[in-house]
Order: structure tokens, then C-alpha cells, then sequence
């Protein structure tokens, strides 16, 4: 339940919609769970991971798979948005976050469909930023963040039916 962890909770959020067992079977270098989204096999993981090196997973399921990355979704935290805003991409750089840089470096490719959940950033001078996104949400923060992870699960589901400009236009008002 850390910061560094919306992309985890997010999946988790998602399997409760979908009504299907939260991802548990190691495979990977992730926790996994298939499922099926308006008529797509889709592949749920939880890199086990560092963060920093999640593109180790990511390059093992679509090597697998023989899928391109294009085929991929990748949700996480960004600390240069207000707790609780979305923000989807089609593609781009990694926004300083290493583990989107490291799953770059190892595909050699940034055209993948992304899904940013705002954490907020510490003040400069007040805490590290490694401290800060491994510590736990505040109390007070908790309606924005369980609210950011609800529209996290929907606009997942429009971009695993590859609807990402609509994604778009209605996550990123």
C-alpha cells in the first residue's frame, strides 16, 4: 500500500470489477492472473521485481506471448501529478520513473499505452523522493486515492479494447 504501488492496486482493483482471483500465480518474475476483457485474452502481472527493474518481467511475457509492446498497458505512479489525477499516453518518455525507463532500455521501443496515477511529489528538502514514494498513503488521502483507482480499473479496461484517444479524452480533463 505504498505510493510506488498503484499499479498494483490498480490490477487489484481491476481483478474486483472483472470478478476474478486477484493475480497469485508466479510467473514471469510477476504475479499473474489471465483474464478476458470484451473479448481479449489479457494477461494481469505484478512484477516481483525491483520497480526500477520491471522491464525484466515485462520482456518475458512478450517474448512468450510473441507479442509487440504496443500490445502492452503499463500502469504506475507519478509523482508530478496531484494525488489522485490520471493521466493516459499512447506512448513517450519514461517521465524520470525507472522502471517505465527500464522497460524502454529492454525493448528498445516507448510506443506503449501508459497509465499514470498522480501520488503527488514530496517537497523539495522535506523527504527523499525514494523515502517518499515508499511510504503509505495518508489517511486524508485515502477517498482520492480509492476514487483515482476505481477510474484507473476503467480507463485500463478501454485501453486493453484499445481505446486509447478516448481514454484520453475522458482521463486526462
Amino acid at each position: 500500500n505504498t505510493r510506488h504501488h498503484c499499479g498494483y492496486m490498480t490490477v487489484d482493483t481491476l481483478c474486483g470489477v472483472l470478478n476474478i482471483p486477484l493475480p497469485k500465480k508466479a510467473k514471469f518474475k510477476s504475479l499473474t492472473a489471465e483474464c478476458v476483457i470484451v473479448g481479449s485474452k489479457c494477461l494481469l502481472m505484478k512484477p516481483t521485481t525491483y520497480m526500477n527493474l520491471s522491464g525484466e518481467a515485462v520482456v518475458e511475457a512478450l517474448a512468450f506471448y510473441k507479442l509487440d509492446v504496443t500490445d502492452l498497458i503499463v500502469v504506475f505512479d507519478d509523482v508530478s501529478l496531484p494525488i489522485g489525477k490520471l493521466r493516459v499516453r499512447a506512448g513517450g518518455s519514461d517521465g524520470g520513473h525507472n522502471g517505465i525507463k527500464n522497460i524502454i532500455y529492454l525493448t528498445g521501443r516507448n510506443e506503449f499505452p501508459r497509465l499514470k496515477i498522480g501520488i503527488d511529489g514530496p517537497r523539495r528538502g522535506i523527504i527523499p523522493l525514494v523515502d517518499f514514494v515508499t511510504e503509505p498513503f495518508q489517511k486524508d488521502e485515502a477517498k482520492l486515492l480509492e476514487d483515482a483507482l476505481s477510474r484507473a480499473a476503467a480507463a485500463a479496461e478501454m485501453l486493453a479494447k484499445g481505446e486509447i484517444t478516448p481514454a484520453m479524452n475522458k482521463y486526462n480533463a
